[in-house]
């Protein structure tokens, strides 16, 4: 015998003071709180195979919004779901999602872009970290997505903003695919959009682009050569410390500090006091700051300790403890004031970049000294690519790349006669 319907009358309702439910037939039922407050609700088994599944309770709304008619409406309307398999609860959190994502419609990947930076900014590891997913976003990627809601963009659009760039600047391409994929995952997050991420890598990318790795090789065999930034001949970089010494400006001091340790530009101007010791003539750049990720001892020469000293004496102190503030408050020395200083004020146009001194280090080293191979590339920060090697090697090597930045800046600062090779000294003692 079926169970009758609509059991309840409305003055029934209203008058109920009694705790717990009262049913109207067919899974709806008035429930009464503790505080005596009314509401409805729609309890119901889905079937799972062969067994009737848990009991459920979908709460449809407080009686004073929702009277005994529209209840039994919402009721009918859950039934009619059941019988087509659906289940009520999933159904209306569905309808949710899909109108949070009409609603957010209107937001675009650019905002989307802006509210993730703005996140997780103070979690980065540098302000210019941030001033890079900026930079690569405006140029690349809001020209074709900046404009669009974050549900509208599809593998497509990305591989619009991918494609021109992906073997012309293959290490910006690949961060910036990254830098989408991390957007349109928050915006998924957040319930701005819905499906799989267009710009994943593993599994979708990985099918329509080639990897970033082939994608660098090929750009150096198409530029040849020229595929390495400009270097200054080692044995060029004695005079040129003359020069560089004769002008009294930040960017000046940083080059020098730059040459001599053999230091990445941002490395170097991001460099903060507390990072250095000078009674112990050692620099430890955090692992933050690395491009390997891992901390860095570095040994000061006594030329190098001799700028930090002068800077000490010259100038105020940084109120963020930068060694070489730029011209903003707060605000570390721009790598590109060096190139300025060395390409156009200096005159060397391209004919050498401040990161090419490196190069210039690593020949010297090579040609001039007979330190073994790995103090010079330990002095670089280089990572040992060797896995096998590097599992065994603990050590930094550190007494012996100090004996080699004195030596890297004695010839820097006194030229020696072509041809003469630096002792090994006590550096098998070491």
């Amino acid at each position: 015998m079926a169970r009758p319907i609509a059991r309840l009358k409305a003055v029934t309702v209203e008058k109920r003071k009694k705790l717990g439910l009262l049913s109207d037939g067919g899974g709806l039922y008035l429930r009464v709180g503790p505080t005596g407050a009314k509401s409805w609700i729609f309890r119901y088994r889905r079937r799972e195979g062969e067994r009737k599944g848990k009991l459920r309770d979908m709460g449809l709304g407080p009686l004073h919004t929702l009277k005994l008619a529209a209840a039994r409406e919402e009721a009918e309307r859950c039934r009619r779901l059941l019988l087509q398999g659906i289940d009520p609860v999933e159904a209306r959190r569905s309808d949710r999602t899909k109108a949070r994502i009409v609603a957010a419609s209107v937001i675009p990947f650019r905002r989307c872009a802006e509210n993730y930076i703005a996140s997780h900014r103070a979690g980065w590891r540098n302000e210019k970290h941030a001033a890079q997913w900026e930079s690569t976003l405006a140029a690349y990627a809001y020209p074709v997505l900046g404009d669009l809601p974050a549900q509208a963009i599809d593998t497509a659009l990305v591989l619009k903003v991918l494609e021109p760039i992906w073997t012309a600047k293959p290490q910006t391409a690949s961060r910036l695919r990254g830098r989408i994929e991390s957007v349109l995952d928050w915006a998924r997050a957040r319930g701005y959009r819905e499906g799989e991420n267009p710009a994943r890598w593993r599994g979708h990318l990985d099918h329509l682009l080639m990897r970033p790795s082939k994608a660098q090789r090929a750009k150096r065999e198409a530029m040849g050569r020229g595929e390495h930034l400009a270097a200054m001949a080692y044995q060029q970089v004695p005079a040129f410390m003359v020069k560089l010494r004769g002008r009294e400006t930040v960017s000046a001091r940083a080059l020098e500090f730059t040459i001599l340790t053999a230091k990445r530009t941002a490395e170097v101007t991001g460099a903060r006091w507390p990072e250095i010791n000078l009674a112990e003539k050692v620099w430890t750049i955090p692992a933050g700051r690395m491009k390997g990720e891992r901390e860095h001892r570095v040994p000061l020469s006594g030329a190098a300790v001799a700028i930090l000293e002068a800077i000490k004496l010259t100038q105020e102190v940084d109120q963020r403890g930068l060694v070489f503030p730029g011209r903003k408050p707060g605000r570390g020395l721009s790598s590109a004031t060096m190139w300025k200083l060395l390409q156009q004020d200096m005159g060397y146009g391209k004919t050498a970049t401040p990161h090419g001194f490196r190069s210039s280090f690593r020949d010297w080293a090579a040609e001039r000294t007979n330190f073994p191979n790995e103090v010079a590339e330990m002095a670089l920060a280089h990572v040992v690519s060797d896995k096998v090697e590097a599992a065994y090697r603990r050590g930094d090597l550190f007494e012996k790349r100090r004996l080699l930045a004195e030596e890297w800046a004695k010839f820097c600062n006194s030229p020696i006669m072509p041809g003469e090779v630096i002792p090994l000294h006590a550096v098998a003692s070491v």
